[in-house]
């Protein structure tokens, strides 16, 4: 077994390998098991390809050779410090979420590009399965499988590359045809692909396809049978931290993959969110923050999502409840791009303080719809409360303050769905730099913001399943507790100051209701008042 491996890498310790997958880009990251400090690393970027509006798909061959290249850049720069890449105890994995790959079992090849996650084409799928629901009530499968019918999710995208690509239609039909969310992809092909390729995914992964049973942890036969997918598509189930397979070939051969997490749980385990109560935001183009409740399902009533935050080998699964804004550092970007109010993000923090306040100006970046808690297609973006004395940094700093506030709504409505009041917010991603913003958050929130200083915190979560596994046993989960790597932002303003504050927010977000009168409202449980 492996357990040995790892162990003689001189001063670093045990080390544990991850392989991030994400929308954008892929790394390779090599960790110290004792520390969680990065030993070595290597990044790729990856193509979008979009072959019409609201259509997104990436090349599957080309995220497994960016993956290959990774690993092979990341092994000479190991070597540059004196190590060896067979010394690695074992690898992680952790990756984009629900974008979907489809592949012939005997070619191994790719019968289509991976439809990724935020693809827009199955909105018409979506209204066909909503004619087969009671009411069309897009919650009627929540009670199964945590999620309301969307277009973001696997098996909406399944059911259209079936309907869709002749090819796939005819592999499935001869039984050739094999599903996976890039995990599986990534994992078959490292195993040995046609040549004896494990297909596997695990939990987390499994939860974002709407096939799965959240309660059971298996594909479930009323779920497949409404989408009409062939479950022999589709891969085992595993947990989140257990050996899988062996790496085939290359500088990593016959090391374990023994971890397995879609990347926002990835975070959640990375920022030690290991407590019933406990939450993280991640805070990039746009953002999701996932609440740990432990081992509980918790139904939302309040907009968000249930979802398994993780099962570490044979342990029962953590469940959480999940949130997300569409749009965060996207807000941003738009003042540069659109409206010329910055030259360079860089400015955003300087800019923002210059006034120390918004002039009780509110800004709902709601370009295309609001998402969770109010799931408002029909809303639109507002300013509210101009007067001739508002400048640009009253208004760049009242985005900030907007991606803070919708943080909060989604809090708040963890909070109404499992009653735990949170401490503190752990938070990731590229925004996390800007201060002000995480001084906002905290305040705007009322609660600690803790901010680590090491950034590399989704592959550090796969690093840290696959190194605790069964048979791996070089990471232990308990002494990587040590909460004194973060940067605190403590709330500096009253209770009342920030009540009111929010009250005006939500009235800024009702008059952004009703604006695009084309789509049919869809009312949120959420209430305002």
């Amino acid at each position: 077994m492996p357990v040995s491996r790892g162990s003689i890498s001189g001063s670093f310790g045990p080390l544990v390998g991850a392989i991030d997958e994400g929308t954008s880009s892929t790394r390779f990251i090599v960790f110290s098991a004792n520390t969680s400090t990065v030993v070595a690393s290597h990044q790729v970027t990856i193509k979008q390809i979009c072959p019409k509006e609201g259509w997104v798909e990436q090349d599957p061959n080309e995220i497994l050779s960016a993956v290959l290249t990774t690993i092979e850049k990341t092994k000479d720069i190991l070597q540059m410090k004196g190590i060896e890449a067979e010394e690695l105890a074992a690898v992680g994995i952790t990756n984009q979420r629900e974008t979907t790959v489809m592949w012939d079992s005997i070619t191994g090849e790719p019968l289509h590009n991976a439809i990724v996650w935020l693809d827009a084409r199955t909105a018409p799928t979506v209204d066909q399965m909503l004619e087969k629901l009671p009411n069309r009530l897009k919650s009627y499968l929540q009670p199964l499988c945590g999620l309301p019918l969307s277009p973001y999710f696997s098996a909406l995208k399944i059911r259209w590359l079936i309907d869709n690509i002749p090819s796939i239609s005819e592999a499935v039909e001869k039984k050739r045809c094999l599903f996976g969310t890039i995990d599986t992809w990534l994992i078959w092909n490292l195993t040995g692909g046609r040549e004896g390729g494990v297909h596997i995914t695990d939990v987390t992964n499994a939860s974002r396809t709407m096939l799965m049973n959240i309660q059971t942890l298996k594909w479930d036969s009323t779920l497949c049978r409404f989408f009409n997918i062939p479950t022999d598509i589709l891969p085992k189930i595993c947990s989140s931290s257990e050996i899988y397979g062996y790496i085939k070939k290359g500088a990593l051969a016959k090391i374990p993959i023994s971890g397995c997490l879609g990347d926002q749980h990835a975070a959640l385990l990375g920022q030690m969110c290991f407590k019933q109560g406990q939450a993280k935001g991640t805070f990039g183009t746009g953002c999701f923050l996932l609440y740990n409740t432990g081992p509980n399902r918790v139904e939302s009533t309040h907009g968000l999502v249930t979802t398994v935050a993780w099962k570490l080998g044979n342990a029962s699964p953590v469940y959480a409840l999940e949130g997300s804004v569409a749009i965060a550092g996207a807000a941003i970007n738009w003042l540069k791009d659109n409206v010329n109010l910055i030259e360079d993000v860089t400015e955003v923090e300087e800019l923002a303080n210059r006034n120390g306040h918004t002039g009780d100006v509110y800004f709902i970046p709601a370009f295309s719809g609001l998402y969770a808690p109010y799931w408002r297609p029909d809303a639109r973006g507002v300013i509210c409360g101009i007067t001739e004395d508002t400048d640009r940094s009253h208004i760049i700093r009242a985005t900030l303050e907007a991606i803070c506030f919708q943080a909060r709504d989604i809090l708040e409505a963890m909070y109404n769905d499992c009653g735990i009041t949170l401490k503190r917010l752990k938070v990731d991603g590229g925004m996390t730099q800007n201060n002000l913003l995480m001084q906002l958050q905290a305040d705007l929130c009322g609660i600690p913001v803790a901010r680590p200083k090491m950034v590399e915190i989704t592959a550090l979560g796969a690093a840290m399943a696959a190194g605790s596994a069964e048979g791996i046993k070089v990471w232990d989960l308990e002494s990587t507790q040590d909460e004194t790597f973060v940067d605190t932002f403590h709330p500096v303003i009253t209770e009342e100051e920030r009540d009111s504050r929010y009250e005006k927010w939500k009235m800024a977000v009702r008059r952004s209701f009703g604006w695009d009168t084309c789509i049919t409202p869809q009312h949120s449980s959420t209430t305002l008042t």
